[in-house]
């Protein structure tokens, strides 16, 4: 009852400053009864037994107490006491993304802190906590590929598997097409609105069973668009060899097939992207979060009711009683 009285809202809030006729009608009835009030003194007598009040006497207030409920009732029914029913219906279009990652052994170089691989990772899981109505998935390539998690709406579990990954789980090399044929079979059967492929990668295609052009015409066939990313300084970049005198670092040349992933990107209506470092890595990710909009339709209802009938209600009941109480128990006490 209380929490239903705390919903209510009043049309006429303002009509409920008359609630202030409800303390002075108490002033004037203790006023007035103190008029009536006879003003005889009787001696005190000792052995005498006090007058005790009748039944009658102690509830005699009770019809002045029943005409200030009526009373009250009926100025919170003017006010136009309402309750709201609310109902939001909540549609949600999600995006499913694979993203694809390259993790051969050149993503170890340091030109990006700490190195190529553990960047990539941590842009890609700030992306993922971006996206929490999407279906994400993941597959890892190098000389092969294969998918580190299927697409999946638990994020905990997928930024779980992200972190476990690293260069060496599997044989070495650039399977450029394996990687992105495997994100394909991945997306193929979705039923999403829209299929989103982040293929990153550092490096040539330089061996694998799937030809990269061939798999970015089977992406165009299945409606998905694919967004590639190089990744890796101008020029050259530190890469550390494990030595008998510890590691040592040696400049090696960054080679990234650009016309390539331009044209894997282009035939399947994506965008191609290049990261020097991972500020710029960051800014690709987020140029594609807003690229990529999960579509999020909200409609909500609100159904009034009045109930200022319960309080009328109230009120009739009140002054009934008062008239009853009035004309039977208490009427020969003025």
């Amino acid at each position: 009852m209380i929490a239903w009285f705390a919903d209510i809202k009043f049309l006429y809030p303002w009509v409920l400053l008359l609630l202030i006729v409800i303390p002075l009608l108490i002033v004037w009835y203790i006023f007035r009864r103190n008029r009536l009030r006879p003003a005889i003194t009787l001696p005190h007598l000792p052995y005498s037994k006090p007058i005790v009040p009748t039944f009658r006497i102690r509830f005699f207030h009770s019809m002045f107490a029943l005409r200030c409920i009526a009373v009250t009732a009926l100025i919170i029914a003017m006010a136009r006491p309402q309750t709201s029913s609310d109902k939001t219906d909540v549609n949600i279009e999600g995006i499913d993304i694979v993203l694809s990652l390259d993790i051969s052994s050149s993503m170890l170089s340091e030109d990006f802190r700490p190195n190529r691989i553990e960047a990539a990772k941590d842009v890609a899981l700030k992306f993922i906590e971006g996206r929490p109505q999407d279906r994400i998935g993941l597959v890892v390539f190098s000389g092969e590929s294969f998918t580190q998690c299927p697409l999946t709406i638990d994020h905990r579990v997928l930024k779980e598997l992200f972190k476990e990954i690293k260069s060496g789980i599997i044989e070495d090399g650039t399977a450029l097409g394996d990687g992105l044929g495997t994100a394909i079979n991945r997306l193929r059967n979705s039923k999403a609105k829209s299929k989103v492929i982040i293929l990153l990668t550092d490096g040539v295609n330089n061996t694998g069973f799937v030809d990269p052009m061939a798999a970015a015409d089977m992406a165009r066939e299945f409606g998905i668009r694919v967004y590639t990313i190089g990744v890796g300084s101008m020029g050259t970049a530190p890469y550390p060899f494990q030595t008998p005198f510890g590691v040592q670092y040696q400049q090696i040349p960054v080679e990234i097939d650009e016309p390539l992933l331009q044209q894997i990107a282009t035939t399947t209506g994506g965008k191609y992207f290049r990261a020097v470092n991972k500020s710029k890595l960051e800014k690709i990710y987020d140029e594609i979060d807003k690229m990529e909009k999960t579509k999020i339709e909200v409609m909500s209802y609100s159904h009034k009711t009045e109930e200022a009938f319960l309080f009328i209600i109230i009120a009739l009941i009140s002054l009934a009683l008062e008239l009853l109480l009035r004309n039977t128990i208490f009427k020969t006490i003025p």
